[in-house]
């Protein structure tokens, strides 16, 4: 039985201006398909304007920053160093050193404007590596391709050659990100089409709302690819693939509860357009709470000194921006033109019930799962709510096995990766720093004094690991000891006469580490350079600098973000419900489940063989879970308030809970599954963030948001809504 005010409604035979039923809906269309079109020419555009590079994310003061921006003084350029290394097991011969002679004489003609070393040999005679530096201007992938081809085709059979250094990672990153503006977008529309035709076993409704969420996704991209030619945002791959999947889970988590509101305004109107009206009215606040939610934890992003970690905030803003626009107006538009038709075969008619115990005042006449659910939440609140805490509480263990300070670079491409490769081949025959030093800009009147404490430091090639950076040295440097004076035996022949360039009164040392410079042990060398040289007015950067600097970044921005994301989101929250108590509550629950989510994905990620992580991964799922996990608590507390003031707290718990049910957990699956297609890209920050984040939406959507929040809010009653004027009635 319907209310009065329903049954009036549906017996209304009046038709709605011709302005609302069709002129108002095909304009909006009209409109967002022509973002639709321009949009999707940009996508190959927003791959172009991808950075790879990581020192260009660290904030200008860090010290490997100011390091790197001296160094084209020093180097005659900017260029990234690409090692060729080549291996045979049982010696080189003669045909392989007069191949990777002729390689390294033709390296300046196979990449423009490149610079060669001669062939570099292993004491132990199996190997030996060739440094081509690739000025900064050219795209490295395209150029370590060149030198990969050339390696193969010059050397004699048996030979293995590699191509690794800062730039065949470089290259290992750009190939593994290729993929993401096709396989990612396909495979991530793909699973959404199908959990959306289970959902409403309808061949057309799908359809209109992955359209609307590809319009969204579009909108998204035309907007960022012109702030990024301005300038105005930085895009990476990590933030593209974030960006797209973001954009796709969110619009259709948006239009869910949309055209689950619009189905049961299509019961009580006859009109579809005076049933999107009702439906609108009841969505928008929700679903801009929930857009303004995910947007205020991103936003707080900005408040990083990583680029990186900055730049995805604006970014991702602009696409949750787009996807509740599309949401309220587009998808809207289309299911006004559409008409009932979209929801064949299963048609909703005028004057009948939406929701069984939902629309009507009384009791449902048969139950279904989420009257069973509510019947649970009632007969025990407080022992369910325990039980369900204790059970969270015991997937927050796993975070003592979480080790989220920092991956060798040569971790971050999942599977086959040609410069790990390469960079195994070097460590097994040269130091482990050989190709990619660490740089020491030292004051030139402190030389002598920093190059005994360089030469101090343990981790540091005692072998010719010191150098200091000559112009005018066939090499590009001259090898010193640890006074800083030119080894003896280089004072005749090719290094007669050199001097180190000096620049602004300060000199260059190069510093070969024994360790491979992307690993963990490298940063501590780095660390206790710095300690060393610190005092002496020098300053230490290069590769390993860069990434030891990141990590140190990245572990500042958690400890500062983290707070001011809670506090921003229970200020929307408050504001949304009108209450202090229910937002304490829901942020409680959600960073328990937060919690229970990285402890249990830290277990995941030690059983998959990866248990090093990005200090930023916990960072961008604790973004992510917080904002994302709050939606579902916004969708279900909205509308527990909304029949509360009619019901009462406990009535109302038990109605929002069966109406919201079907659509809150359609959601949490459509969005976990989407982040899940981040694991299609072979990246290890993105595969350990799609478990993260779908484990984590799950957990909320299933088990906070359909037991503990419900059992909470029923335990407490109307005090729930403290301060405000219904926590006061009995």
């Amino acid at each position: 039985m319907l209310p009065a005010a329903a049954t009036h409604d549906a017996q209304e035979d009046g038709r709605p201006p011709v302005l609302l039923r069709l002129v108002l809906p095909l304009v909006l269309a009209g409109i967002w398909f022509v973002v639709f079109a321009i949009g999707g020419m940009s996508f190959a555009k927003i791959s172009d304007l991808a950075s790879t590079d990581r020192s260009s994310f660290l904030p200008a003061s860090a010290e490997s920053t100011e390091v790197q921006d001296a160094l084209p003084a020093f180097l005659g350029s900017d260029a990234i160093p690409a090692i060729v290394v080549v291996e045979r097991t049982d010696g080189l011969t003669a045909q392989d050193r007069a191949a990777l002679e002729t390689l390294a004489a033709a390296a300046p003609d196979l990449v423009p404007g490149a610079a060669s070393s001669p062939p570099i040999p292993a004491e132990d005679g199996d190997a030996a590596q060739i440094v081509v530096t690739i000025p900064s201007t050219l795209d490295a992938g395209e150029q370590v391709e060149a030198l990969r081809a050339a390696a193969a085709d010059a050397l004699p059979p048996g030979a293995h050659a590699w191509v690794a250094g800062p730039a065949g990672f470089t290259a290992d990153l750009q190939e593994a990100f290729a993929g993401i503006d096709g396989i990612l977008l396909v495979v991530a529309l793909a699973v959404v089409f199908v959990i959306l035709v289970v959902v409403y076993r309808s061949p057309l409704l799908p359809v209109l709302v992955l359209l609307s969420s590809l319009t969204a996704l579009c909108g998204a991209v035309l907007v960022n690819v012109s702030l990024a030619r301005a300038g105005i945002v930085v895009i990476n791959g990590q933030v593209q693939g974030i960006l797209f999947i973001l954009v796709i889970g969110a619009a259709t988590d948006y239009s869910l509860l949309y055209i689950a509101r619009y189905r049961e305004a299509l019961h009580a109107h006859r009109s579809p357009a005076r049933a999107t009206w009702a439906a609108l009215r009841g969505v928008l606040e929700p679903i801009a709470a929930s857009g303004g939610t995910v947007i205020a934890g991103l936003l707080c992003l900005l408040l990083s000194d990583l680029t990186s970690n900055a730049a995805l905030g604006p970014v991702a803003s602009i696409g949750i921006v787009c996807a509740v626009l599309t949401s309220l107006t587009f998808l809207p538009a289309l299911l006004v033109l559409v008409g009932r038709a979209a929801f064949w075969p299963r048609i909703p008619r005028p004057g009948t019930t939406a929701v069984p115990g939902g629309a009507a005042p009384g009791p449902s006449p048969r139950l279904g799962p989420w009257d069973r659910v509510g019947g649970l939440v009632a007969r025990a609140p407080r022992r369910l709510a325990a039980g369900v805490a204790l059970l969270l509480a015991v997937g927050c263990i796993g975070l003592t096995q979480l080790h989220a300070d920092g991956v060798p670079q040569s971790q971050f491409v999942l599977g086959a990766s040609q410069a790990r490769d390469g960079q195994a081949a070097l460590d097994r025959h040269f130091p482990g720093g050989s190709g990619s030093p660490t740089y020491v800009l030292a004051p030139a009147s402190a030389r002598a004094e920093v190059a005994a404490a360089i030469s101090g430091v343990t981790g540091v090639d005692a072998d010719g690991g010191l150098a200091l950076t000559a112009q005018d040295s066939p090499s590009g440097s001259l090898p010193v000891d640890a006074s800083g004076n030119a080894d003896p035996s280089t004072a005749r022949g090719p290094f007669a006469g050199v001097e180190p360039t000096v620049v602004d009164s300060r000199l260059l040392f190069s510093v070969t580490l024994t360790a491979p410079a992307d690993s963990l042990e490298a940063e501590q060398t780095v660390r206790e350079l710095r300690a060393a040289v610190d005092p002496l007015g020098a300053e230490v950067g290069g590769s390993t600098a860069v990434d030891l600097d990141t990590n140190d970044t990245s572990v500042a921005d958690r400890t500062l973000i983290i707070p001011v994301v809670l506090a921003a989101i229970t200020l929307m929250l408050a504001l949304l419900l009108r209450s202090v108590l229910a937002p304490l509550m829901l942020l409680a629950t959600t960073v328990l489940s937060f919690g229970a989510a990285l402890g249990v994905s830290a277990w995941i990620f030690t059983l998959i063989g990866q248990p090093d992580s990005d200090p930023s991964v916990p960072l961008y799922g604790f973004v992510f879970l917080v904002a994302l996990g709050i939606d579902y608590n916004i969708f279900l507390m909205t509308r527990v308030r909304e029949e509360s003031l009619l019901h009462g707290t406990r009535t109302g718990v038990l109605r929002g809970l069966t109406i919201t049910g079907g659509v809150i957990t359609s959601a949490g699956v459509v969005l976990a599954s989407t982040f899940a297609a981040l694991a299609v890209i072979p990246i290890q920050f993105l595969l350990q963030l799609a478990i993260i984040v779908s484990l984590g939406v799950m957990m909320d959507a299933l088990i906070v948001r359909t037991l503990l929040v419900p059992a909470l809010t029923y335990a407490l009653g109307d005090r729930v809504w403290w301060p405000a004027r219904i926590a006061r009635r009995r």
